[in-house]
């Protein structure tokens, strides 16, 4: 269980949105693993409820599409009649499409803005209400907010909004105890990923990388357990780059 004897979340209430796999699913299996009830929330029920089974530790599995603020706001409910409470939220879902920009069209953007801001909005939102000073929020960015690549126009402005929200949220909420941190990853060898990229790719990400690796689930995962826990008290309003230094090298 993480770096301490005792669990770190232990009595928390976390809230996961896309937890389904990748990312999601590595941040809630740890979160439960280190004491918390986990709260899966999916597009589709069964996904979560899948992935919940899994995880074990009295995890559950909602559905819900968080660009829907009502569907959202419906499942964050249901998540505090059922645990008393939220402490804990991560905004993980994300709906991609990378599409060079004459082949962009009004139904990618709306649903790629929907999901990776309107998600966040509308769950941050939804949970305030049922939670109270020492609550943490956590937003999922990324390294394409801030490194261009062809093909990620909107992915790159989503994940910069991202930032921006997190950091107006954090101003906003700090007096209530509540912190809104933000990590942003570069590439991570989850499925989704591995599926898209061919080796070439992967090869070049890798040789970009100060650390030589793609990033794991589980490097993120650590992360978003030390913005859930009591040792970053302090901390808000930041987005963590989680990146292996690929953020202050020269693009080649």
């Amino acid at each position: 269980m993480g770096t301490g004897s005792a669990a770190e979340l232990a009595g928390k209430v976390a809230v996961v949105t896309g937890a389904s796999r990748g990312l999601g699913k590595a941040i809630a299996t740890l979160f439960a693993a280190e004491g918390a009830r986990v709260v899966l929330i999916d597009l589709k029920p069964h996904w979560a409820q899948a992935a919940a089974a899994d995880i074990g530790h009295d995890a559950i599995g909602l559905g819900a599409d968080v660009s829907d603020r009502a569907a959202i706001t419906a499942a964050l409910d249901a998540a505090a009649r059922e645990c008393g409470r939220i402490d804990v939220l991560v905004n993980n879902a994300m709906w991609n499409s990378y599409d060079l920009i004459p082949d962009i069209t009004p139904e990618i953007f709306n649903r790629m803005t929907g999901v990776g801001l309107g998600g966040i909005v509308w769950g941050i939102q939804a949970a305030l209400p049922h939670m109270q000073s020492g609550g943490s929020i956590i937003n999922i960015g990324s390294m394409a907010g801030r490194l261009g690549s062809a093909g990620a126009l909107l992915y790159a402005a989503v994940k910069a909004g991202v930032d921006g929200l997190t950091r107006s949220a954090s101003v906003e909420l700090g007096a209530r105890g509540i912190r809104v941190n933000a990590i942003a990853p570069s590439t991570v060898a989850t499925e989704g990923v591995m599926a898209i990229l061919s080796p070439e790719q992967l090869e070049r990400r890798i040789s970009q990388t100060p650390m030589a690796r793609l990033g794991t689930a589980d490097d993120i995962a650590q992360t978003a357990l030390w913005l859930a826990g009591a040792r970053s008290g302090f901390v808000t309003g930041q987005s963590l780059a989680v990146d292996g230094g690929i953020g202050h090298t020269l693009q080649r």
